[in-house]
């Protein structure tokens, strides 16, 4: 039986042998190849750093320990340049009075608009009051009479600007701020305030202008 065994394994040999003969070519055939790679390459050589750049490679190492306090000196310096002009809009918005102004100086009598002007208005005014439509012939004058300020000082007049805002700028003399005073209170009732302006309302706001637009109310 043992001598049977021998036999057995033997026999088995030549077919173990084979199948290492093929292995082994395969292995060779994969290693001659030139898809695959087998060896590392060398790793390539780092380019030339120019003299310059180290130089400036080792300022910055040595700048380094205060670059901390340069980001946030430039962070707060950017904060007050922003906090600043916001400031001088909110002040030239909302308080308007404390802006200066490098306009002009008019004499009251330089504020007037030229009476043909103020004919033509008046005209229309009236003609909007005989239709019953007395709101809109107030905010007509109050209209006209800010274009009139604008004309005579355009840096006065801003978009955000009111009416209140607007009667109570200093670049604007005292006799023109009380006319368009008077017509802004009628405006800003009628407007905001949802009350109906009347006849009398109307007359009120167009005497105040009348009084103030023509020659013989100043004298």
């Amino acid at each position: 039986m043992a001598s049977g065994a021998g036999v057995d394994r033997n026999a088995a040999s030549p077919g173990f042998d084979g199948a290492s003969d093929a292995f082994a070519r395969a292995h060779d055939a994969l290693l001659r190849g030139k898809d695959l790679q087998f060896e590392p390459t060398a790793a390539p050589k780092p380019p030339h750093v120019p003299d310059w750049l180290v130089a400036v490679g080792k300022a910055l190492a040595a700048a380094a320990p205060y670059l901390t306090y340069v980001f946030w000196g430039c962070l707060i310096l950017g904060a007050a340049v922003i906090l600043y002009f916001v400031g001088r809009e909110l002040i030239a918005t909302r308080w308007p009075s404390l802006k200066p102004h490098k306009g002009p100086v008019l004499g009251d009598e330089a504020w007037r608009p030229s009476a043909a002007k103020a004919r033509t208005l008046l005209e229309d005014a009236d003609r909007l009051a005989a239709a019953g439509r007395f709101a809109e012939a107030v905010h007509l004058i109050l209209f006209r009479s800010i274009e009139d300020i604008e004309g005579k000082r355009p840096d006065l007049i801003k978009p955000a600007l009111t009416s209140r805002d607007i009667a109570q700028l200093d670049g604007v003399p005292e006799r023109v701020r009380i006319t368009f005073s008077q017509i802004a209170r009628v405006v800003e009732r009628s407007f905001f305030g949802g009350r109906a302006v009347g006849a009398d309302e109307f007359a009120a706001c167009r005497q105040a202008y009348e009084g103030f637009a023509f020659a013989e109310a100043w004298r």
